[in-house]
């Protein structure tokens, strides 16, 4: 009877543990104090405000945004590039990387940038809530080197769960974007083509190159037989 109930025992979770299910992020961007798994809203506002570092909100851990100069940049294109057409028509709001949005329970996320449709809110004045209970209808990603696949999985069936529309996921290494309409669904867009707006924001264009205009030539790297190429 004793052996019986040890094989039924589900085992203590781990560190090991907790950081593949959020999506096997490096343990540096984990905090430990509120302890992981007991964290709340208002922990995460305290702390984002006195501090120069994001944090979002997972199942009551907190986890670090990571995000380069390099992906600040693009971020920034983006945002002004998508301004110049939504502001105008006044279709919604953008929110820059610093955007904390409860989309479901226990989950907050800041999206690298988020855009929302004015249609969603009563008179179409934003919330001055901290962090409002809202859904992007777009949710931009700009890989870093510190993103790991699984972390952009987790986020995309996340983004899809709460009642996302689209996804972009914007690749500053090959300079080429994925254009999700479902977590498993997506349509690949090269460097010298144009992520287009669809339904959400029909006649908008964002040229891949006019992002990635400003930053350097990547370094060339040295292959193993000793001959430079372009990593």
């Amino acid at each position: 009877m004793i052996a019986a109930v040890a094989r039924t025992r589900k085992k203590d979770p781990t560190l090991a543990d907790l950081i593949r299910d959020l999506g096997d992020v490096s343990p540096r961007r984990v905090r430990l104090q509120p302890p992981p798994g007991r964290a709340k809203v208002d922990d995460l506002i305290r702390i984002n405000c006195r501090q120069d570092r994001i944090y979002e909100l997972v199942n009551g851990t907190l986890v670090e945004k990571a995000m380069e100069a390099s992906e600040a940049l693009v971020a920034f294109e983006v945002m002004m590039i998508m301004g110049a057409f939504v502001k105008p028509r006044r279709l919604g709001f953008i929110l820059p990387p610093d955007a904390t949005l409860r989309i479901m329970p226990r989950l907050v996320r800041a999206p690298d940038i988020s855009f929302i449709r004015r249609a969603k809110f009563r008179g179409g004045k934003f919330p001055r809530t901290p962090v409002p209970e809202l859904v992007p209808d777009l949710a931009i990603e700009i890989l870093s080197k510190s993103n790991r696949p699984g972390e952009i999985k987790r986020k995309l069936k996340e983004y899809f769960e709460a009642g996302v529309t689209a996804v972009w996921v914007i690749d500053p290494d090959t300079e080429m974007a994925k254009v999700y309409s479902a977590p498993n669904q997506f349509v690949e867009v090269n460097k010298d083509q144009a992520v287009d707006g669809g339904k959400l924001l029909p006649g908008f264009r964002l040229p891949l190159a006019e992002l990635f205009a400003d930053l350097e030539e990547k370094p060339a790297r040295v292959k193993r037989n000793g001959k430079r190429k372009m990593s």
